[in-house]
């Protein structure tokens, strides 16, 4: 797993993000992918991120068939709102997001008619997912965004994106 094996695939720049893709091998397209978002985690003011760059990027390696964003019971009715008006189903839970995000991969793992999960997360606490999916012949994708992005959850994926605000380096 060294990381002078990857090569950068994506460049993409969006009003106020910019996505870089890191990869060891590529991802065949036409793929249909599970894309399960950390909500707390990963939409916060301070990071700037749009849902629409994280899907545009997971569309050019295949078919989003499952988008589900987890959100706390503390989630402005706003970004929920806003989230289900961009095609996620929104799962609103009490206490931590963390537990729910696990259940909902774990049941896309076992799903045959998936074939890449994609998390978006900075949390290690996910790696045993990635693993599972990997163990049972899911190909796999983390997405997330600096500071905090976890390196483990980085080397474990197959393919991963990092989501920097516009002008930084990735």
């Amino acid at each position: 797993m060294s990381g002078s094996n990857w090569e950068k695939i994506v460049s993409i720049t969006k009003e106020g993000m910019r996505s870089i893709g890191m990869m060891r091998r590529k991802i065949s397209r036409g793929k249909k992918i599970a894309l399960l978002i950390d909500g707390p985690n990963i939409l916060r003011k301070e990071f700037g991120v749009k849902l629409e760059d994280i899907v545009d990027v997971l569309e050019d390696i295949g078919d989003l068939r499952v988008a589900k964003v987890i959100l706390n019971q503390y989630a402005p009715q706003g970004l929920i709102e806003a989230v289900s008006n961009q095609g996620f189903e929104v799962v609103v839970v009490s206490g931590e997001t963390g537990v729910k995000l696990a259940v909902e991969a774990m049941r896309e793992i076992y799903n045959p008619n998936i074939d890449v999960i994609a998390l978006a997360t900075r949390n290690a606490e996910f790696l045993p997912v990635i693993l599972k999916a990997k163990e049972k012949g899911k190909e796999t994708i983390v997405i997330g965004i600096e500071p905090g992005f976890s390196a483990a959850l980085k080397h474990a994926a197959d393919y991963t994106i990092i989501l920097t605000p516009n002008g930084e380096e990735g």
